[in-house]
């Protein structure tokens, strides 16, 4: 599993304008001090050559951009790959992203996320760190929400994760996780679809979830896979910690990826991926959300938001160039709970990869992703600037 640094680019929210990128592998060189600074920079960026001495990577992401709601926001998205262990062939890359933005209104936006692999990869952890003061668009529970039902939300959220797990058996891990996630909202439009008597948990709330996982991964490579399996159920358990409405309840994860090589250069890819919400009220900041950057790409984030949401989409990468590769792709899903039947929706769409390190296959991934049309809307549409692939 990798975990995915993202610039969304979309018309409901934020638009980023991409400044710059910076590439630094190994210890820093000034031009002073090499005198074939200049050229090696060049090689780093252009180069169809693989580094030798399996040196770490460093990227940054320098963006800004500008929206009514948060007015002008600045900050920067960066990642920095390397080997645990350099001498051994098989250890699988590590990496450690950071994305941070501030908006001139007082809104934050940090995210601390690592997905490391020990000595000789008999340890698999994962965490995430966060801390968001933002506004997003609530449109209602369910698969048959509405654009003119659009509700401006502020949001503060806390979350801490944490995953590890062991190897018992080749290719096969299983271990524990711990969720803490803290919500605090405030309807900045009354009279809203917020307040309709559907919608569990205005206030917000926190729970504690605890629990374990397996996971089988036979791929080839972890950031730009091209042969192998990736299969990882994850379940969670939050106990009634902290009393009132907090929620109290189970979650369900399982994920399922294949893929196939037609050629050297040219592979299929498909996941399946199922997450549920399991309560007796289940408040809505822990339902599941269709769209974003990983899957259903094409809709806004929380467009479509219920108790479960089921979803296959497949990729045909092309990678004509070690550095510069295209990919297209198609998917279908939906949220659904026992108050809302399924309702597959589509996306399909393509974009461009340019891979700032050959020695751990790390990617910028750009996406431009279509949706449904709604009667009487616009065809729901985004466009992705994200860190390494959807899946």
């Amino acid at each position: 599993m990798h975990q995915t640094t993202t610039i969304t680019l979309k018309k409901q929210t934020l638009t980023y304008l991409c400044l710059g990128l910076f590439l630094l592998h190994g210890q820093e060189t000034s031009a002073q001090e090499n005198p074939n600074f200049i050229k090696k920079l060049i090689q780093k960026f252009v180069s169809s050559e693989k580094d030798s001495s399996r040196s770490a990577s460093f990227m940054v992401l320098p963006a800004v951009g500008y929206a009514q709601e948060t007015g002008l926001e600045y900050g920067i998205a960066s990642t920095y790959n390397f080997y645990v262990d350099k001498q051994d062939l098989e250890s699988r890359t590590s990496n450690i992203t950071l994305i941070g933005t501030l908006t001139t209104k007082k809104q934050k936006n940090i995210k601390l996320t690592s997905d490391l692999w020990t000595k000789g990869n008999e340890y698999h952890i994962l965490s995430e760190l966060r801390y968001r003061d933002w506004p997003f668009n609530f449109y209602g529970i369910g698969n048959d929400t509405w654009k003119a039902d659009e509700d401006y939300l502020d949001q503060k959220l806390y979350r801490i994760k944490l995953d590890g797990e062991k190897r018992f058996a080749p290719n096969f891990y299983a271990g524990v996780n711990m969720n803490y996630e803290h919500f605090q909202f405030q309807d900045m439009e009354a009279g809203g679809i917020y307040e309709s008597p559907g919608v569990y948990g205005k206030e917000g709330g926190q729970y504690l979830a605890l629990g374990v996982s397996a996971l089988y991964d036979t791929r080839n490579n972890t950031t730009y896979t091209t042969n192998g399996f990736y299969g990882r159920a994850k379940y969670s358990y939050a106990p009634n910690f902290f009393g009132k409405d907090n929620f109290t309840g189970n979650q369900v994860e399982v994920d399922l990826r294949g893929f196939y090589p037609i050629t050297k250069q040219l592979t299929v890819t498909a996941q399946g991926l199922y997450r549920g919400t399991y309560g007796k009220n289940v408040p809505f900041y822990v339902m599941r959300d269709l769209g974003g950057d990983m899957t259903m790409r094409g809709y806004y984030l929380g467009r479509y938001k219920d108790k479960n949401y089921l979803t296959a989409q497949a990729e045909l990468r092309y990678r004509f160039h070690p550095r510069v590769g295209i990919a297209g792709f198609l998917g279908t899903g939906s949220t659904f709970s026992k108050q809302h039947d399924m309702r597959l929706l589509p996306s399909y769409g393509g974009g461009l990869r340019y891979f700032f390190s050959l020695e751990h296959n790390s990617s910028i991934r750009f996406d431009y992703a279509f949706g449904e049309q709604r009667p009487g809307e616009k065809r729901q549409s985004g466009f992705y600037l994200s860190i390494s692939e959807a899946f």
